[in-house]
């Protein structure tokens, strides 16, 4: 499904990928982990063909990305912070993006799972961050394709929004999706990811299942778990 060899970017003076190689086969849920400038969002933007690497090859699907974006067609991003144009309303955006993909869409259900009839009519300027990332969320679940990235999707979800979300990745994993993930908040992670990659400083230090980090660092719960290999690895 994704394949990086040899990844390397540099900003100015400052390595946030260092030879990055990763494999990541069809289906699962995948997490990617690692502290603030480990490199997780510069390694998204790579794959989505927003950031152009000084070194290294990434193919998605079996199709080698560079200079090249259909592939693009078949994924399904979710950004960290969604910068909606402040003066259009709700509706307009989904009826936008629609127009744009030209492909059958799941917004009904989705609008009506998350309580978003009320908002439709409203300038998304109006709205507060949690129904943002509520509309964030119809965006990127209304089309079906094979690959789906999420940024820190849980941003600003109250309780009941959460436990929605994480009833949709759920349903798309068992439809065979590959679902990648970045995420803060180890809970959420731990409850739904089948595969965790910690990053540090441009580079893999563990690709594995929950249970093989925590075996691995003798702790019980992934947020320990967390904390020990990045104290591990610093003092490396």
């Amino acid at each position: 499904m994704i394949k990086v060899e040899n990844l390397y970017k540099k900003f100015g003076k400052n390595q946030v990928l260092d030879g990055l190689d990763l494999q990541i086969g069809k289906g699962g849920i995948i997490a990617v982990l690692g502290p603030n400038g480990s490199g997780k969002t510069t390694l998204i933007k790579c794959i989505l063909g927003m950031v152009i690497p000084d070194k290294g090859s990434i193919e998605v699907m079996d199709t080698p990305i560079r200079r090249t974006w259909k592939y693009r067609s078949e994924i399904n991003y979710m950004p960290q912070i969604a910068d909606f144009p402040g003066n259009v309303r709700v509706r307009e955006l989904f009826d936008m993006i629609r127009d744009l993909r030209q492909r059958p869409d799941r917004q009904e259900e989705l609008v009506e799972l998350f309580g978003l009839e009320p908002h439709m009519q409203k300038r998304l300027s109006t709205l507060s961050g949690g129904t943002k990332q509520k509309v964030n969320i119809v965006l990127t679940f209304m089309f079906d394709c094979p690959l789906l990235i999420l940024d820190e999707p849980t941003t600003g979800l109250d309780p009941a929004a959460l436990i929605r979300l994480k009833r949709l990745i759920r349903e798309e994993h068992s439809r065979g999706k590959t679902i990648l993930i970045t995420s803060h908040i180890m809970e959420f992670v731990a409850e739904i990811a089948d595969e965790v990659i910690y990053l540090l400083e441009g580079r893999i230090y563990f690709q594995g299942s929950v249970e093989e980090l925590k075996k691995m660092t003798k702790q019980k719960n992934l947020e320990h778990a967390i904390a020990a290999l990045t104290t591990t690895t610093a003092d490396a």
